[in-house]
Formats: C-alpha cells, sequence, structure tokens
C-alpha cells in the first residue's frame, strides 16, 4: 500500500462543526468610530479559523426612535464592505465643507435664475410648443384611431 487517501468522515465532521458551536462567541463589537450625525460604529473582525471570512459590521443610531436615520457615504461604504479601513475624521470634515461648499453655490445660482424669470429671459412657448418637446405633424396620428390633424 502506497499511502491511505483522506477520506471524509461525515461523523466527524458533523462533531467538529458541533464543537465549534459550543465555543464562546464575540458578541460585542470593537468600537471603531462615530459620524457628525452622533451615529457610533462598531466592527467584530473576521476569524477564518471558525469559517468567518467577512467581518461584521454595524451601528447604533444617536436616535433609536427615529427611522429614517442618516449616514455619511463614507461610512456606509464602510458597512457594506466596499471599503477596507473606516473614514478618518479629517476625510468625514472635507467632505463635510464641499457638500456646504456645493449647498452655498446651488443657493447662489437659483437665486441667480430666479432673477432671470422673472426678467423674462427665459424663452417663451412658439406656437403652443416649448422648446424642446417632440414635433407634431399634420400627417402623423396624435391619438391612435384618430383622424389626423388638419
Amino acid at each position: 500500500m502506497a499511502g491511505k487517501k483522506p477520506t471524509r468522515d461525515l461523523i466527524g465532521i458533523i462533531w467538529q462543526n458541533f464543537w465549534r458551536s459550543l465555543q464562546p462567541r464575540q458578541f460585542r463589537g470593537t468600537y471603531i468610530g462615530e459620524d457628525y450625525f452622533g451615529n457610533k460604529y462598531y466592527e467584530i473582525p473576521p476569524n477564518p479559523s471558525l469559517g468567518k471570512r467577512k467581518p461584521s459590521r454595524w451601528f447604533v443610531p444617536a436616535e433609536k426612535d427615529a427611522f429614517d436615520q442618516e449616514l455619511t457615504a463614507e461610512w456606509e461604504a464602510w458597512l457594506r464592505g466596499r471599503r477596507d479601513d473606516p473614514p478618518t475624521r479629517e476625510e468625514l470634515v472635507k467632505n463635510l465643507q464641499i457638500m456646504e461648499l456645493k449647498k452655498r453655490n446651488a443657493a447662489e445660482l437659483e437665486a441667480h435664475y430666479s432673477k432671470e424669470k422673472d426678467a423674462g429671459a427665459l424663452p417663451k412657448q412658439v406656437e403652443g410648443e416649448t422648446i424642446g418637446t417632440f414635433p407634431k405633424y399634420k400627417e402623423y396620428e396624435i391619438n391612435p384611431g384618430k383622424k389626423p390633424l388638419g
């Protein structure tokens, strides 16, 4: 005999899985960070020896009764596993400043265009149609089954 091939022992596999299930598990996660809404983020790291290949990540909302929680895009990407490292405080502050700058710019543009609208600078209707609508031709039906215009 050259050597025995290892075989799968079904009862042995069941026993090992049962024994692993009795070992204590980590139920409390490690505190990772907090966002500017007050949500706290936690993680249980992966443990390949127990068959756990991905980390468990979750957050505790600032207000437990509010069902419309807001999450920052950086923390949501970390929660969903699209990024490995949690966002840094500097990254969150920088992106918050960019977001506020965009809001200010949008408000300025809205004020600028509302002045033009009041002044009548926007295009007016041309023969019952506005610019950008689909053209209407006399030989085509508008409502199926009815006679064309003209």
